[in-house]
């Protein structure tokens, strides 16, 4: 897997404990501890970053970088710059190769061998997966500002599996969940990525303290694998994805099958040690190749900075943060920050106490050409008067904005922190283990297949549920070529209006994506399976409100909305985000880490962690967790996950309380799903040649689709029942195997041969009537008594070995009655002919004329009853019941003289052979 350098730029970080932190599917995320820096015009030769990992949200708003008035050089940067030129001089790194740990197995590392003209490059390999990722450093610094001027792009290649993309558009460009460059499908990249950023990142100018690594954590029945390939994910019931330093654990994002909170940190220690491994690696490679940090270039707000600001707002501060409802507490918010720009960078803060040294600033240059002008109050004095005049005031020097409002919101996080740990009480007023409260109501859109509103506080989803077939599963279009479709998806939407803002709506974004996935794998493993609900299920989470946990609201609407459309779930699930204060000692606390359930955006922000976990009463489905300091250690993981349970349990025990509940049934408007199984060599036969029978069904019927399967399985999608009924009876019928005895009733004939017609018995299924089964009596041709579009009741006599069916329609007519005076009755036994001649007597008077037309068979049958008569001895007919039981029949004339003719044995309308001796 190869990542590709696209025009990413980026500035450069700085010296502090934790300046990275990696997110879900390879994100690179920025500690908002992280200090400002400058980058000088002519110590910096660097171009754009490009570390091919997704991005997760908006930057920390934390920082600020400005330019120095003059570009300082430093000595190492100019001798550098030295080194570089000259003839024939260059700079570029000697290509270093190294393996390190990486699981059970080493990956390789090389560096030197491409992008060299970045500020840092590696190429990693993991089998025949390669990642390969760059970071580059602007040439000119940044213009000030209070984000942290970091982008990442990470782009897939399709290529990287030999193969393009099955879709419209053949360029990559789209935010993906997996993107490489070289891919074997069996290696995962994701955790490969991170720690080839990781890596690039340790050995480039761009300054910071530690090696990042990230792994992947399978458990497999009771073993953990770090590292585990895609074969063994598909048997594991863990994906635990972590990313840190040799010391501390940076993010955790991971997903299972209702795993205990024990469990779950015995997957962390074990990834941690892996982490820990790879690190003292990458410090190893570092220290060989490693070029030095761009120290100076690190610019802090001045210290005297925070004071000023904390003298001008902590009163009204304190205030603010006590407003419980966020939009006023917002604008509150926004309209102090207004007044202490204004009064820092524009007019200047007058201080009342002396401060021995203050640098004089344009106001005090002004005031000391001013020194001798006396002041005069117009109404307060007479002419004569003395005039007084004002007693001299230093005012501090005007600072930035950026400064201003990067000091502003650090204050803002500080009063907050303490507002929390000396009161014991947030600023809504709940105590650190409060949950806000909650409401929610379902089957509020009465079209929908199911809907729910949930409510917690300030932040509300509108979950949408969507019952389809199979064509409306989501297709992926994935690098291992193997054709994969979602029946199960949870769509994430954040529009401006849920934080009362101004904005445009576009494509996802990739933190809509993030929380998306989020919540639909938190949701997953509750959903029955494809035999037990056949339906593709698709829930929408439009955030109508936001104040702070938006995704695991997702969780909890879309579990309501899943009930509420009838899906039978194992049971339900809850989402809940914990939040941290980390060093309360600061604060007046005891030093003890602060847990805080259920966070709200300001928690989020001022904050060191937010911590998502979801799962029912017992057990944990999916988790995602950000740090914002230097790291936390597995205890306080711990104590966060036990508090994480109780929350739940809460919310769940709120959720019960829906009113109105769900439906638990599936909705009117809902389509009507049902599976059928026939055997595998029918299935074309409902298809049909070139599809012909199953679009002739679907007009006739009217269903919405009908999707067959290689393995005999059908699904017929129908808007009502009545259409539904009538395509199962079809397919019924046409894939039916039939049985001798069977009979059809009401059946078309479809075509006259000159040996009898053919009958549909079901659609697409016709069997031959053979013009000796057509009637009792005898007929010459077919046409005469028959005609295409008839419907006739036949019975199924004969399947042959072709799987052809030979129908009756003789057999289901009455047996005719004879004349009990008739000569055949009155002796039941006699020989052959003689009955025959008997039979043809009383089949004289009933028959038509046509019957004895045939002069030839008239004197074959003569011929046989002479030599009969010429016998010494005739034989008798035996009696028995069951030849006493057709002694009454009456046979066609023509019938037989054939039967005398050819010496068959074959019964006919009751006669059978062994009555006859010839």
């Amino acid at each position: 897997m190869l990542t590709n350098p696209s025009g990413v730029r980026s500035t450069p970080c700085y010296s502090h404990p934790s300046y990275f932190t990696f997110s879900n599917r390879c994100k690179l995320l920025l500690s908002p501890n992280c200090p400002r820096f400058l980058s000088s015009k002519k110590s910096s030769k660097f171009c754009p970053l490009s570390l091919l990992l997704p991005r997760n949200g908006v930057p920390s708003n934390r920082f600020a970088v400005r330019a120095l008035a003059e570009p300082e050089v430093s000595e190492s940067d100019a001798a550098a710059a030295d080194g570089c030129g000259g003839a024939g001089g260059s700079c570029f790194l000697q290509p270093v190769s190294v393996k390190i740990p990486f699981g059970d197995r080493e990956i390789l590392v090389e560096t030197g061998h491409i992008g060299r003209q970045a500020s840092g490059s590696v190429m990693a390999t993991d089998g025949e997966t390669i990642v390969y990722t760059s970071v580059c450093l602007s040439d000119v610094p940044s213009e000030p500002s209070d984000f942290f001027p970091l982008s990442v792009n990470y782009q897939e290649r399709f290529s990287a599996a030999g193969r393009t993309s099955g879709g419209f558009f053949k360029r990559e460009g789209r935010p993906r969940d997996n993107e490489v460059l070289s891919y074997d499908g069996l290696h995962s990249p994701d955790a490969l990525a991170i720690t080839a950023a990781g890596i690039a990142v340790a050995i480039s100018e761009v300054p910071h303290s530690k090696a990042i690594a990230g792994v992947r954590v399978g458990l497999l029945g009771d073993k953990f694998v770090v590292n585990p390939t895609t074969k063994e994910m598909e048997d594991s019931t863990l994906d635990l994805f972590l990313a840190g330093t040799d010391g501390a654990i940076l993010m955790i994002e991971g997903y299972c099958d209702f795993l205990s909170e024990e469990k779950l940190l015995e997957a962390v220690q074990v990834g941690q040690d892996a982490v820990r491994d790879i690190c003292t690696s990458v410090e190893s490679l570092v220290k060989k190749c490693g070029k030095p940090k761009m120290h100076d270039a690190i610019k802090l707000p001045p210290p005297e900075l925070y004071r000023i600001v904390e003298k001008i707002a902590g009163d009204e501060l304190h205030k603010v943060l006590q407003i419980r409802s966020k939009i006023p507490r917002r604008k509150a918010i926004s309209l102090l920050e207004e007044k202490v720009i204004n009064t820092l960078t524009d007019k200047g803060y007058i201080s009342t106490e002396d401060t021995p040294g203050t640098v004089e600033t344009i106001q005090d240059l002004l005031d000391e050409e001013d020194e001798d002008e006396e002041i005069v109050v117009d109404g307060e004095v007479d002419e004569g008067d003395v005039h007084i005049k004002p007693v001299s005031r230093k005012s501090t020097p005007l600072f930035t904005e950026v400064d201003v409002k990067l000091v502003f919101k650090d204050v803002l996080s500080k009063f907050l922190r303490r507002h929390i740990v000396e009161g014991g009480k947030r600023s809504d007023g709940r105590s650190p283990e409060g949950i806000r409260p909650i409401t929610s109501r379902c089957g509020l859109l009465p079209r929908a297949h199911g809907s729910a509103l949930f409510t917690r506080g300030e932040t509300q989803s509108l979950a949408v549920v969507t019952l389809g077939d199979k064509q409306m599963a989501q297709k992926v279009d994935n690098l291992a070529n193997v054709e994969e479709y979602k029946r199960f998806y949870l769509q994430y939407s954040f529009p401006p209006s849920s934080v009362g803002e101004v904005g445009r709506m576009g494509a996802p974004s990739r933190r809509e994506i993030g929380h998306g996935t989020l919540a639909e794998r938190a949701l997953e493993p509750v959903l029955p399976t494809e035999d037990e609900f056949p339906y593709t299920i698709r829930v929408e989470s439009t955030i109508t409100e936001s104040n702070g946990s938006s995704s695991m609201a997702s969780v909890c609407g879309g579990c309501l909305a899943l009930q509420d459309a009838g899906v039978p779930l194992k049971c339900s699930i809850a989402g809940i985000a914990m939040g941290l204060v980390l060093d309360t000692e600061e604060f007046g606390g005891d030093g003890t880490p602060l847990i805080l359930s259920d966070i709200t955006g300001a928690e989020d922000a001022s904050g060191d962690m937010d911590f998502k976990v979801a799962g029912n009463e017992d057990a944990i489905t999916a988790f995602q967790m950000d740090i914002k300091v230097g790291g936390i250690t597995l205890p306080i993981m711990k104590e966060a996950l036990l508090q994480a349970r109780n929350g739940r349990r809460r919310v769940l025990a709120e959720m019960m309380k829906c009113s109105p509940p769900p439906a638990k049934g599936l909705s009117k408007y809902a389509p009507l799903i049902h599976i059928m199984k026939v055997a595998p060599e029918k299935v074309n036969i409902i298809i049909g040649s070139g599809g012909k029978m199953v679009k002739s069904i679907i007009g006739e019927t009217g269903v919405e689709a009908i999707d067959t399967q290689d393995d005999g399985i059908v699904k017929i999608t129908a808007k009502d029942l009545s259409s539904l009924e009538k395509t199962i009876s079809i397919i019924s019928n046409l894939t039916m195997v039939p049985t001798v005895g069977d009979i059809y009733r009401n059946c078309e004939i479809k075509s006259i041969a000159p040996y009898g017609v053919f009958v549909e018995i079901a659609p697409g299924r016709e069997g031959l009537c053979h013009i000796s089964e057509l009637t009792s009596d005898w007929l010459a041709k077919a046409e005469d008594a028959f005609k295409v579009g008839d419907h006739v009741d036949v019975k199924l006599i004969e399947v042959n070995g072709k799987g052809q069916l030979r129908l009756s329609r003789r057999a289901l007519l009455p047996v005719p009655e004879t004349n009990p005076e008739e000569p055949s009755s009155k002796q039941p036994t006699g020989d052959t002919a003689e009955v025959i001649a008997d039979s043809d007597k009383a089949s004289d008077k009933s028959t038509p004329k046509k019957y004895a037309t045939d002069a030839k068979a008239d004197a074959l049958a003569e011929e046989k009853i002479e030599q009969v008569k010429d016998k010494s001895s005739a034989t008798k007919l035996a009696s028995s019941p069951e030849s006493n039981s057709t002694e009454n029949t009456l046979l066609p004339r023509k019938k037989a003289f054939k039967r005398i003719r050819k010496s068959s044995s074959k019964a006919v309308t009751g006669v059978s052979g062994k009555d006859v001796t010839l």
